[in-house]
């Protein structure tokens, strides 16, 4: 209060007085001296206060502070609210004066502005309250008029379906009474015809007699004639009677009957369905098929016939004029069109695909001609392709640039082993119009493209959902931290044989929404990357980890969580336990999932397996590959999963027992049972009898199983398409000839390694294997070239020597191998050399061996989670 009251007084003096304080800085003076006198407190004030003002004096007004007389290492850090608090008490700081009215307005102030913010509020409250209760009342009257619409339009396809049927029976009525008053008209018109014919026939003949009885009746030998002309008459109306019945019966029995309308099924069928039969047949098959009758000609030339045209099927009988001319009859039709491997086809027809303005998917895979001049007359003819695979070509950056322009709804594109183009041609599929919509992208095999490379697809691609990059050694974490600095949209990734791909390159894709990753072959991942999944992805549905082998149980625990897992591929993971498969099935994709591979996981026991069973009822594929621990015990508690129909339980010591659980599983339809060396014939014939749908049976390297485990499955097992046999030195022709008689529907048979069979097999294949298109014979010595040569136009792809089977067969000298001639030793030139394949997708890829005891044999299609892999052993003269 005192100072209020000083601050009043001085406010009240002679503004003169004031401006006088100010100009010669006295409350500054003021300050620094008695701020010195409380800091320092010296003995002697007046002689400090004297030393301190010629300071002052020497220094000047202007460079005076509150703290100019203290000494530097007793000065206070104080914060000055205004230049001196002398200012505020001498008056001289109107700015920062504060009242006790002032502080009075301030309250009332921000008392009114809180009230009328308050009642703000509360207005717009009321005003939201009032629109969702409108907004509420609307919808609900729209849900009632749109269930009141749905219910009407229900009532009235109700109606018309019944009205339309009532047409076709009208219809189908008013047919068949047409028909009845045809064929009855014709029965009538046809039998008055022949009584009118008889007649006159009768009448003709009577009037000749006469006439030549007239004639001779003056003659000598008149009755000797007349009775001779009888005879000979009686004996050719005989003769003609025995000819037609002759003729009658030859007719019916060889002549075939001419076409009649209405007897053609196939002229009966929808266009859309007879369009879906003829998809199946090539170019070859069709042009056969219009040559039958006017009807199959007619169908053969439906457009809807030529939407899908597949040149790859006839590769090696095409011609560039022949496929051209069929190019432009049907240009308005094409929407698919496949080239694959098709070598012989060059300018001619790709100037005919430029006509085909609707084309939406196109694959030139593997045409060795294939240039940018000719990709050139595509691109600016053809702006509606949605797919193009590209792979195994010789394209260019010129290539991409003419995508980036002609092809601006391009969604699905391979360039995998396109080892041509470079970082810069990537960058061209965002120039121009761009694809911008492309989500689909493979690069497998591509080593040429760095990280540069990855960069330019993310600025060229950034809606890219599904990426291929398998085969691709070079593919490292950098590229893929590139990549996904744009790309926030991918849902699957495939990084196959990239071995330098780590945590980190998953980590980059923390952003994306994945719900598929498969990786194979890679020793940099470890637990961190199923963390992430767990953390980041929590739909994801597709896992895959093959050979990764620093995978462990903490992995499976850390994913268990998840909810939608389906498929899930831990093969060669050789640290995962009984303990992650456990927390991984009692977690909340347990009973979902519905591929399990666990191929080489040698930890793997009966408690595991015992598990799934347990938790896992919708389980379809279970590859349980040389998992060694796995016994009799755990195969029988499989028998709880009533939908398993794909199980690999191959270099399991399982006994005939494990086949009489399976046998259980009538849902059935691939079993791989390869090298369980203890399998009997006994075991086979158990599980054989109630299996209908079996239609792919392993039985390799299984030297104990002899004819009596073909004799029962093919005596039981109908539908088998695909039967391997490799290494079974005890099967011969007999069990051959079984198959052959009881299996009409096999298509792939492998009998590589039976030295037992001889030509006598394939005559039986020949007449009772009419769909037989693959055909495996290496070292079956038996066997002669020349009864191959004659089975081999049927086939589509066969395999075939005469050598000794090698010693990685495990064949016993002793004891196994079969008693025979040894052949005659070929010459070098004539003997042909092996060289395994693996592919997938269609493209070849190395592998390295994973828990295979022996190297890697011929083996039929193999179920690996969303596709088929092939592991095919090719030739090479």
């Amino acid at each position: 209060m005192e100072a209020i009251k000083t601050t009043a007084v001085f406010q009240s003096v002679d503004p003169s007085l004031r401006a006088y304080f100010k100009k010669h800085s006295i409350p500054d003076i003021y300050e620094a001296l008695l701020c010195g006198l409380l800091a320092m407190r010296p003995d002697d004030p007046l002689r400090f206060l004297e030393e301190k003002l010629k300071e002052v004096m020497e220094k000047g007004l202007y460079s005076i502070l509150w703290d100019t007389c203290i000494d530097p290492d007793l000065s206070l850090t104080l914060k000055a609210i205004s230049d001196t608090y002398l200012h505020t008490l001498l008056g001289l700081d109107d700015d920062q004066l504060m009242t006790e009215d002032l502080c009075d307005k301030a309250w009332d102030f921000y008392s009114i502005n809180l009230k009328r913010m308050c009642f703000d509020a509360w207005i717009e409250y009321c005003t939201m309250r009032k629109i969702s209760r409108e907004i509420f009342q609307r919808k609900m009257a729209f849900a009632k008029h749109f269930y009141e619409q749905k219910l009407l339009k229900l009532k009235l396809q109700q109606w018309s379906n019944w009205v339309n049927f009532r047409h076709e029976q009208t219809k189908t009525a008013a047919r068949r009474l047409g028909n009845v008053f045809d064929c009855s008209l014709q029965m009538i018109v046809l039998k008055a015809w022949r009584k009118q014919t008889g007649f006159t026939k009768k009448a003709k003949k009577y009037t000749e007699q006469i006439v030549e009885e007239s004639e001779d009746f003056l003659s000598v030998d008149y009755h000797a004639e007349k009775r001779e002309k009888r005879e000979k008459h009686e004996k050719q109306e005989k003769q003609e009677k025995e000819k037609s019945h002759s003729l009658r019966h030859s007719h019916e029995e060889h002549i075939p009957v001419p076409h009649v309308k209405g007897k053609d099924h196939m002229a009966k069928l929808p266009e859309r369905a007879v369009a879906q039969i003829f998809h199946y047949l090539t170019i070859i098959d069709l042009a056969r098929c219009a040559q039958v009758s006017r009807n199959w000609k007619a169908m053969t030339q439906m457009g809807s016939v030529w939407s899908n045209i597949n040149f790859s099927a006839v590769k090696d009988k095409i011609k560039d004029n022949i496929a051209g001319n069929i190019l432009l009859k049907w240009h308005t039709n094409v929407l698919n069109l496949n080239l694959r491997g098709c070598a012989t086809l060059y300018w001619f027809t790709f100037k005919n695909i430029a006509h085909c303005k609707n084309l939406q998917d196109l694959n030139v895979t593997e045409c060795q001609g294939l240039n940018d001049e000719l990709i050139r007359l595509v691109t600016d003819s053809c702006p509606a392709i949605l797919y193009l695979n590209l792979s195994h070509t010789d394209i260019t950056n010129g290539t991409l640039r003419l995508l980036s322009r002609g092809c601006p709804n391009l969604q699905y594109l391979s360039l995998a082993y396109c080892r041509k183009f470079t970082d810069n041609g990537l960058l061209y599929l965002g120039s121009g119009r761009g694809c911008h919509k492309l989500i689909y992208l493979d690069i497998s095999g591509c080593l040429q493209i760095t990280v540069e490379g990855f960069k330019n697809i993310a600025d060229s691609c950034s809606s890219i959902k599904h990426l291929i990059i398998n085969e691709m050694p070079t593919l490292s974490d950098r590229c893929i931290q590139a990549l996904a600095e744009k790309c926030h949209q991918i849902e699957s990734v495939e990084f196959n044989d990239s071995p330098h791909v780590s945590d980190a390159a998953f980590k980059a894709l923390a952003k994306c929404k994945l719900v598929k990753m498969k990786i194979q072959g890679s020793n940099r991942i470890t637990d961190l990357t199923f963390k992430l999944i767990s953390n980041s992805w929590p739909h994801m549905k597709h896992i895959c980890v093959a050979d990764c082998q620093k995978i462990t149980d903490l992995s499976l625990k850390m994913i268990a969580p998840l909810p939608d897992i389906v498929i899930l591929n831990l093969s060669d993971c050789i640290r995962v336990t009984d303990g992650g498969l456990k927390a991984f099935t009692d977690g909340a994709s347990g009973s979902h999932i519905r591929e399990l591979s666990l191929a080489n996981c040698s930890y793997i026991s009966d408690s595991s397996i015992t598990k799934i069973a347990q938790r896992c009822h919708n389980l379809i594929y279970l590859n349980l590959r040389y998992c060694q621990s796995v016994t009799d015990a755990g195969i029988d508690a499989l028998t709880q999963i009533s939908s398993l129909a794909y199980i690999n339980i191959s270099g399991i010591n399982v006994t005939d027992q494990a086949l009489d659980a399976l046998g259980r599983l009538w849902k059935i339809k691939e079993l791989i049972i390869s090298e369980c060396r203890l399998l009997t014939d006994s075991g086979m014939k158990r599980f054989c009898l109630d299996l209908r749908r079996l239609d792919h049976v392993d039985l390799s390297y299984n030297q104990q199983l002899t004819n009596n485990a073909l004799k029962h499955l093919a005596f039981n097992c109908h539908r088998i398409t695909i039967l391997s046999v490799t290494g079974c030195p005890k099967v011969t022709d007999t069990g051959i000839q079984f198959v052959a008689a009881e299996c009409p529907f096999l298509h792939y048979l492998d009998i590589s390694g039976c030295m037992c069979i001889t030509d006598r097999a394939l005559k039986c294949l020949w007449k009772g294997c009419h769909q037989l298109r693959i055909l495996k014979m290496l070292y079956c010595p038996n066997i002669t070239r020349q009864a191959v040569s004659k089975f081999a136009p049927r086939l589509q792809k066969y395999e075939y020597n005469d050598e000794e089977p090698p010693e990685w067969f495990g064949y016993d000298a002793k004891d196994d191998a079969p008693t025979q001639k040894k052949p005659k030793k070929t010459s070098a030139k004539h003997r042909t050399k092996y060289r395994v394949q693996y592919t997938f997708h269609g493209f070849p890829f190395n592998r390295k061996k994973c828990g295979f005891q022996y190297p890697p044999t011929v083996e039929p299609p193999q179920h690996t989670g969303n596709h088929i892999c092939l592991i095919a052993l090719s030739t090479k003269n």
